[in-house]
């Protein structure tokens, strides 16, 4: 494998706040690469940076060019796409009405051929494709998210918390998907709380703390370690 992404010493500042320190990150092509830590622990603003969202110092580097000077609707164009907490669907706009806005940048043409495998991927986006975007259920509008990020056809797909706010069962059923991904050839740089959830489709792992990227190694490593097992892993003993 080759890397696909390389971050390297990245900072981020809130003013005089520093929220993310020097962090230095690597995804390899087909893989998933997660990144674990408290809120507020500055994986929301490493995202953003490397999005193109946020100013920041260091080295971004995607398929081996240099995303400096990069704005982020063209980091889109090359490949990257972002899919937020927050989700940013339009309410009032119906399911495959957000869909086809993902897929601006490819042409209208495309569009079918994508909806096509958005869907297979998430049957119940289908069912709904009428219905407003306002009216899904969280799952779903995780789903929706999703989908459209990948209606832009990314080479890398980054979440931010896609479990936030979902019941268990949800959750297995979104990162089942992560995985399917992945083995189709989309890397994945995966933020998330839910730490053993995440380790546990990961292929390496980081664990940010207070901005700063504290470890790393094999996604299965950082889970048997007792450091991150006694801070990031109790509270998600109930997952299955």
């Amino acid at each position: 494998m080759s890397a696909l992404l390389e971050v390297g010493d990245l900072s981020v500042n809130y003013g005089r706040v520093e929220a993310v320190r020097a962090v230095s990150l690597t995804v390899q092509s087909g893989e998933i690469a997660t990144v674990i830590g408290a809120n507020g622990a500055g994986k929301t603003s490493l995202l953003a940076a490397i999005m193109g969202l946020l100013p920041s110092r260091g080295r971004v580097v995607f398929d081996g060019q240099d995303l400096v000077r990069v704005p982020a609707e063209e980091r889109v164009a090359m490949g990257i796409s972002l899919v937020p907490e927050q989700r940013d669907l339009f309410g009032t706009m119906s399911v495959a009405d957000n869909l086809a806005l993902g897929a601006f940048r490819r042409g209208r043409a495309e569009i079918p051929a994508r909806l096509e495998r958005v869907y297979a991927l998430f049957p119940r986006l289908e069912e709904r494709h009428r219905q407003e975007a306002g009216t899904l259920s969280g799952g779903e509008r995780q789903m929706l998210a999703m989908g459209r990020a990948l209606m832009a056809k990314p080479r890398l797909l980054m979440l931010d918390e896609p479990s936030l706010g979902l019941a268990p069962l949800i959750v297995r059923d979104i990162l089942q998907t992560v995985s399917e991904l992945r083995d189709e050839g989309v890397s994945i740089l995966l933020v998330e709380q839910n730490a053993r959830a995440a380790l546990r489709i990961a292929d390496h792992g980081y664990v940010m703390e207070l901005g700063a990227a504290t470890m790393r190694g094999p996604a299965a490593e950082l889970a048997a370690d007792p450091r991150v097992a006694e801070i990031y892993l109790g509270a998600a003993q109930g997952m299955s």
